[in-house]
């Protein structure tokens, strides 16, 4: 008799079961046995020529500021899907809300609507980093030289100089930080502003603050230049800066220099002398005074406020890390400089009628700016340390007339030199005659 098998029975739908289950198994192992076929070696070849590509694509982006015109736009198209206007959405309550869509205060609600509206503003290019640039310039240090140079690379780059016209306001009261503060941020990015102004602290005020550069030179130097400037202008004409200068008297305009110094007429003394450091150490009243706290903030805020400070002494270095650190401004900067036109404009800034003066006085003027020299050496030697660290040897020469010699002269005779005998003065002059050689030498020409 046999036995009929029922489609009810546990034992059949077990084995049932169990076929079905051993033909998947065969089927997801064929399948799987026959994926790693698929990648042979050129299809490994093309996926890492495609990575290679994606890689660089993501450094040329970088490197241009921005990606396509053609990304930004999709991006905006799928950001104006997310909330689209009139789009029915679905509240916690379960009720249909629609969604409302909101004009901008200078569009028309009359059933007119532009791309803006229905989209959105359009999304902001991607700026180059840094994007805000300032550059407080301190005076007689080579700033028209590089403003030049600035004038040629934002034509050149696309960013937006801003120069100011005014330089004779460095110290500004509290509501004239914060007016100025809100001008530099305000303006269109990427910008380079520049003026001549003590530093200002734009974190105090809660602003975003800039990335500061700047250029300092000797101390001596740069005094000189501002003194021949004043009276008698640069290779441009004199008659351009008489304007400048139209209540200064013949008397003055014609001093002897070493009868300013040594007679200590106030052009020639402190606080005028204190000039270089309170760029650096900023708006505080006691930046102003001479002294060791002024000197100390002023070197903190190096350290910590500014990318660059430089010495004129060495300007095409200064250039070189200029172009490495800050690229979207002063990419090419060297070969402008090194250009004959620019040479031919360069060589106009240079101040007429500057000579050196005597020994006696140049010992006099480093007594009475030892701060400003030990704020001048440290900001050199963290110059260098910025050019190691890139691996650019230092090509700045010894000076002929060093400053450890006038330290010296400075501990022997504290106070200016009293008038000698005929016979010693005839002595002295004699000796310092190759010496003064050496000391115009050790001068910085422009």
């Amino acid at each position: 008799m046999m036995m009929k098998n029922f489609p009810s029975s546990p034992l059949n739908n077990n084995q049932t079961q169990n076929h079905i289950r051993d033909r998947n198994n065969k089927k997801y192992s064929s399948w799987l046995s026959a994926v790693p076929l698929r990648f042979s070696l050129r299809g490994y070849g093309f996926c890492m020529a495609t990575l290679f590509l994606f890689c660089f694509g993501s450094m040329v982006y970088q490197l241009n500021g921005g990606p396509p015109t053609i990304l930004l736009d999709i991006r905006q198209y799928l950001d104006s899907m997310v909330a689209w206007p009139g789009r029915s959405l679905v509240s916690q309550n379960g009720q249909p809300q629609q969604v409302k869509k909101k004009h901008p205060p200078h569009c028309a609600t009359s059933g007119e609507s532009t791309f803006q509206d229905d989209h959105g503003p359009p999304v902001a290019r991607v700026l180059p980093f840094p994007s805000q640039v300032v550059y407080n310039r301190v005076g007689k240090c080579g700033s028209r030289t590089v403003l030049i140079l600035l004038r040629l690379l934002s034509e050149k780059h696309q960013f937006n100089l801003v120069s100011s016209e005014i330089h004779n306001r460095t110290r500004l009261t509290k509501h004239e930080q914060v007016d100025l503060i809100k001008n530099i941020s305000n303006m269109p990015q990427p910008f380079l502003y520049t003026r001549h102004v003590h530093f200002l602290n734009f974190t105090r005020f809660r602003v975003e603050e800039p990335v500061y550069i700047n250029i300092i030179r000797d101390p001596i130097n740069r005094f000189l230049s501002n003194y021949f400037f004043r009276r008698f202008g640069d290779w441009r004409g004199e008659q351009n800066h008489l304007i400048r200068t139209p209540g200064m008297k013949d008397d003055e305009r014609y001093l002897d220099i070493n009868v300013c110094i040594l007679e200590n007429y106030p052009e020639c003394s402190n606080p005028r002398m204190f000039y270089i450091i309170p760029y650096f150490c900023g708006q505080h009243p006691q930046c102003r005074e001479p002294g060791v706290w002024a000197l100390e903030r002023a070197k903190q805020n190096v350290l910590e406020k500014y990318l660059l400070v430089g010495i004129l002494e060495e300007l095409e270095d200064v250039l070189l890390l200029l172009e490495r650190l800050l690229p979207h401004f002063f990419s090419g900067v060297l070969n402008i400089y090194k250009s004959p036109d620019y040479k031919k404009a360069g060589n106009m800034t240079g101040t007429v009628r500057k000579h050196t003066p005597t020994l006696e006085a140049l010992q006099v003027l480093y007594h009475r700016m030892r701060y400003e020299y030990d704020f001048y050496g440290f900001v050199r030697d963290q110059f260098h340390l910025a050019k190691k660290k890139i691996g650019l040897k230092s090509a700045s020469r010894p000076s002929a007339y060093s400053h450890d010699f006038l330290r010296d002269l400075v501990l022997r005779t504290p106070e200016p030199m009293a008038e000698e005998d005929d016979e010693e003065e005839e002595e002295e002059e004699e000796a310092q005659d190759t010496t003064l050689e050496d000391a115009a030498s050790w001068l910085v020409n422009p």
